[in-house]
């Protein structure tokens, strides 16, 4: 079947409506005849299905490839993608980020796209406002989002991306009453009440106790506790603290305190617990409840706080998905904004 490269479409004859889009919806039907991406026509000619031809000329299949690549940005990666899930039996199309994905049993015409697929390399970084475009574009036609990530052996490892609702069950989890003393020291803060000490850490699960006395905690903990009434920070001179100067102490000891801050502020407020997350390598690892301190449940989530003007390095990310996953928790980034916090959970998913 012929078919011709006009600008960056390919052309094919009247006849290739019927063989090739009402029998596996390649294209869009034109007056002139199917009108395809690159992308399918690159499919379609690798299947043997159409002949492209180009200032006159008939291209091979390399031929048509290397040209292609000069036409469409990630070409080779779009292709790729395109191919397996074609060849997985899904019915696909361009849309509003790369692909419109069918589920099985559907397509065109019979049902709506259930999924949007968004392709990027493994060695790009992808700007968290460009991951954000693409999400806001799914969500706002209520699609799936999928992130298909090619390295550099042209394997495809496909990541859910969506916004997940948290909640959790912890309640008022401050206690104002307590209003008790604490000391800022090298880079945490204790405090001495032993009754203080056993409210705060038995029945919310801050800090962790120094001994059967006293607790310690960490900067935000200490930095929501202080916002809250619950306890009076004094440095080691005994003067007392006020937000600010706690806040630009904190700051210079960890530079990420002013963004972590925030996250852990709204996690709490949410009704869940975000303890560190160190061992994990993210900032917090989050419970939706604890009753108790001795018997302490599964943590959710891992949470990562990030800036707006952020960049996903993705073998980076690839790493902190895996091992959220494989500790049986989700993996979310929170982006404070104007607004509050934005949170998004991306973890992998099978095709």
């Amino acid at each position: 079947m012929k078919a011709e490269i006009i600008n960056d479409r390919v052309l094919a004859e009247k006849k290739a409506v019927n063989e090739l889009y009402n029998t596996g919806y390649y294209g869009r039907p034109k007056s002139k005849g199917l009108e395809l991406t690159l992308i399918e026509a690159a499919y379609l000619a690798y299947r043997g299905k159409i002949d492209v031809e180009h200032n006159g000329n008939v291209l091979d299949f390399p031929g048509f490839f290397k040209i292609a690549s000069t036409l469409h940005p990630s070409f080779e990666l779009k292709y790729i993608v395109y191919k397996d899930l074609r060849e997985r039996g899904f019915y696909v199309q361009p849309g509003v980020t790369d692909f419109r994905v069918y589920p099985r049993g559907s397509h065109p015409g019979k049902g709506a796209a259930k999924q949007f697929v968004y392709v990027r390399s493994e060695r790009v970084p992808m700007p968290l406002k460009d991951l954000l475009r693409s999400l806001n574009a799914a969500e706002n036609v209520r699609k799936q989002m999928i992130l298909a990530i090619v390295d550099e052996e042209s394997d495809i490892t496909f990541y859910e991306v969506k916004r997940p609702r948290i909640k959790g069950g912890m309640g008022d989890s401050l206690y104002p009453d307590i209003n008790t003393e604490a000391t800022f020291l090298e880079d945490r803060v204790i405090i001495w009440d032993e009754d203080a000490s056993t409210a705060l850490f038995e029945n919310g699960f801050y800090g962790k106790p120094l001994d059967k006395q006293r607790l310690q905690l960490s900067l935000v903990e200490s930095r929501y506790l202080m916002e809250n009434g619950v306890i009076n920070v004094r440095n080691r001179q005994d003067n007392v603290m006020d937000s600010e100067s706690f806040t630009d102490i904190a700051s210079k000891i960890e530079p990420e305190f002013l963004l972590k801050n925030s996250v852990y502020t709204d996690l709490r407020e949410k009704g869940v617990v975000p303890k560190t997350g160190f061992k994990f390598g993210s900032h917090f690892r989050v419970y939706a409840q604890v009753e108790s301190p001795a018997k302490i449940p599964h943590s959710e989530y891992l949470v990562h706080s990030i800036p707006s003007d952020h960049e996903f390095r993705l073998p980076v990310m690839s790493r902190a998905v895996r091992l959220a996953n494989s500790v049986r928790k989700s993996m979310l980034y929170a982006v404070p904004e104007d607004d509050g916090i934005d949170y998004i959970d991306i973890g992998r998913v099978k095709m």
